[in-house]
């Protein structure tokens, strides 16, 4: 196919919430397009040309984090993994000024930011260039007539599966138990198998976790979290 055609995606969750704070709309005026990974949006790469990645990280490999909430799991990874470079992929605004504050604050250099749909990402990744993907407190969608805006779906499992390596771990944390459900029913059909050998796989949480804002609204609210691991094969 020698011209390509956008395809038709919305953001089917809000894009923006409260306004922002003069020192957040500062982040993103100074900062964002400076940790840029490169031109992933359609406006801007038309063609879908391959983010070079080794200009960006060097030889380091790269992980992927879709929906980074306020940016605390993504920020903590890239301090504790400094020969790991990271990307980020996150459309609410006000969560990419959380990130960007962040990451101020931390000093970490080893990172990239997407202030949009990972779709829109998996276009641009080269194929197997990804060695561990995220997946943290998704968007639940409960009403089943929208569990398939849920990410766990072909529309997102299959362009995932294309971009990570062989043997690349993907990470899934929920507190939706109907969720896990079709995570499990789902994410195997695209080439991952699932690492879990006793309860305490799933119900644990990995040793480098970092409790996350939307994890702790979780348990204040009564429901338990879920830490699904997955290998593509």
């Amino acid at each position: 196919m020698t011209e390509k055609t956008r395809p038709r995606r919305n953001f089917y969750g809000r894009l923006k919430g409260k306004s922002l704070k003069s020192s957040q709309k500062g982040y993103i005026e100074e900062d964002l397009d400076d940790l840029s990974p490169g031109a992933v949006s359609w406006e801007d790469n038309p063609e879908r040309t391959p983010l070079d990645l080794a200009g960006l990280f060097g030889a380091k490999p790269v992980w992927l984090e879709v929906g980074f909430g306020g940016g605390e799991h993504m920020v903590h990874q890239a301090a504790t993994n400094p020969d790991v470079g990271i990307i980020g992929c996150e459309p609410y605004i006000n969560g990419v000024a959380m990130l960007l504050g962040k990451i101020r604050r931390a000093g970490v250099s080893n990172l990239a930011v997407h202030p949009g749909d990972a779709r829109d990402m998996f276009d641009v990744l080269p194929v197997a260039s990804i060695s561990r993907a995220f997946l943290l407190y998704p968007d639940p969608w409960p009403k089943t007539r929208h569990h398939r805006r849920r990410f766990v779906t072909p529309e997102h499992l299959e362009p995932l599966a294309r971009v990570l390596k062989p043997g690349a771990i993907f990470r899934v944390a929920t507190d939706i138990e109907d969720y896990v459900r079709q995570t499990l029913e789902q994410v195997p059909q695209f080439g991952f198998e699932w690492l879990a050998e006793r309860p305490d796989d799933w119900r644990k949480p990995w040793q480098d976790w970092i409790p996350t804002r939307y994890e702790q609204k979780a348990l204040r609210e009564g429901r338990t979290p879920h830490y699904l691991t997955f290998r593509r094969v």
